[in-house]
């Protein structure tokens, strides 16, 4: 986080020398020079900004003026275009490299309101509840209308373990809600994994950041080194806000060889491309089921609409966020920046989800699962063959076996720590509670019976 502060309406010009630039830009640019409607409204602007100087109530800060006429214009064309002050500028790049403190959640602006499109795992508004959906209403008693989405970014980050007050509005909840959350270092860690059956596979991807595509390869080498080797995975994109558009691609294309993975449309022909995929010495032929939902966007939604369009993976959980447009960054003097859309995304066979987000193959809504005390029931005194008088016994355990079996009783040290590891960063029992997950889970172990019987 950096703690610098900036004003940022300090651009050391006068009004002056403001008119005379933009009168400049008028009448020395051939383009803006043909267009008569440009050079009336920049005449428009600079009559405006006299005006005020010279009349308003108050003394006004010009540059002041200035900035937020830039700001306006920037936010007025989408969402996810914005003007940004060094201070905003700096933080965006901590965004997908760096460390900082705060509360963990994706905000964006709908409708001009302010709203978390998905908390962080493992954050402090994860681990309090806040939930994609809600409208964030006020911080620290300040009301966030009419707020910049910048500042409430550099509101709600802060020192670590100070407390920062957010107060939202959720769909069926008749009152508002209050969170008192103290801020953390946000963690960086992308990935994580876990086996939750022997040969299948669990891989919670949380962003797509600059380190994303090594840590995959890192926990897919892991768990498809595991004894029975992979037979299925798991990929979950559930709340994952997205990040970096090469990351996306390069992920998709450890699943892929073959095919267009994504292609970007922009009105300037280098901003259009077309990303395909390789083909790789790497044997992953195993089932996939990928997760999502409404807190799904961008970039994860770019690698769940290129599996689902090469039938390269089952799609499941509900329909994501539905952000079909990809944004550029270019640094401005003095510190500033802007951030603005320069095109559109498509599925490999076409598709634009922009607003429509990626339907799933399979609707299954969120929930945990009550964990179900074992009693004793009728189905559990049924006689069982083992029951029968003189029953065959079970054949016993071949030599080769017993080794095997022993090997895995028998870890070792690193293997047992490794596996601690795991176990604290993912429950798999509490994992195999939420309904997404044991309905993925029965899927690919189904596919596995049923391809055995179909005899591939």
């Amino acid at each position: 986080m950096k703690t610098r502060s900036y004003n940022i309406f300090k651009f050391g010009f006068s009004v002056a020398i403001a008119a005379c630039v933009l009168i400049s830009i008028a009448g020395f640019n051939p383009s803006l020079q043909a267009d008569d409607n440009t050079y009336k409204s920049l005449k428009l602007f600079t009559d405006v900004l006299e005006e005020l100087e010279k009349n308003y109530v108050d003394d006004v800060n010009s540059e002041e003026l200035i900035h937020n006429a830039i700001k306006g214009m920037v936010e007025n064309l989408d969402p996810h275009s914005s003007f940004m002050p060094p201070e905003a500028f700096d933080e965006l790049q901590d965004d997908t490299k760096g460390e900082f403190s705060g509360i963990g959640i994706v905000i964006t602006m709908k409708d001009s309101i302010l709203t978390v499109v998905s908390p962080i795992e493992g954050t402090p508004a994860y681990k309090a509840g806040i939930q994609a959906g809600d409208i964030i209403i006020k911080i620290d008693d300040k009301s966030t209308k009419g707020m910049a989405l910048w500042e409430a970014v550099n509101m709600m980050r802060g020192p670590r373990h100070k407390t920062v007050m957010i107060t939202v509005i959720r769909q069926d909840e008749p009152k508002s809600i209050e969170f008192s959350l103290k801020r953390d270092l946000i963690p960086m860690e992308s990935v994580r994994s876990v086996i939750l059956e022997p040969g299948y596979g669990y891989l919670r991807i949380t962003n797509f950041r600059m380190s994303t595509l090594d840590d995959i390869k890192n926990h897919m080498e892991e768990l498809e080194s595991k004894d029975s080797g992979l037979k299925g995975l798991i990929m979950d994109l559930r709340d994952n806000p997205g990040g970096l558009l090469d990351q996306a691609v390069q992920v998709s294309d450890l699943f892929l060889s073959q095919g267009n993975i994504v292609s970007i449309k922009g009105r300037q022909e280098s901003n259009t491309q077309v990303f395909k995929a390789y083909p790789s010495d790497e044997d992953r032929d195993y089932p996939i089921v990928v997760l999502i939902n409404g807190g799904s966007a961008s970039a994860s939604e770019i690698v769940a609409g290129a599996l689902q369009d090469h039938s390269r993976a089952l799609i499941l959980g509900t329909t994501s966020f539905g952000k079909g447009s990809v944004q550029t960054v270019r640094p401005l003097k003095e510190g500033f920046g802007i951030k603005y859309t320069i095109a559109r995304y498509y599925t490999p066979n076409g598709r634009s989800i922009q607003a429509k987000g990626i339907e799933p193959d399979i609707e299954v809504e969120y929930e945990i699962l009550e964990k179900k005390e074992k009693k004793s029931s009728t189905f559990d005194r049924m006689i069982k063959e083992k029951d029968l008088k003189n029953s065959l016994k079970p054949e016993k355990i071949k030599k080769t076996e017993q080794t095997k079996k022993s090997k895995k009783t028998n870890q070792p040290e690193q293997t047992k720590k490794q596996n601690e590891k795991d176990q604290r960063l993912l429950d798999k029992d509490q994992l195999q509670h939420d309904a997404q997950i044991k309905r993925a889970l029965d899927i690919l172990i189904s596919y596995g019976v049923f391809s055995k019987l179909n005899g591939s």
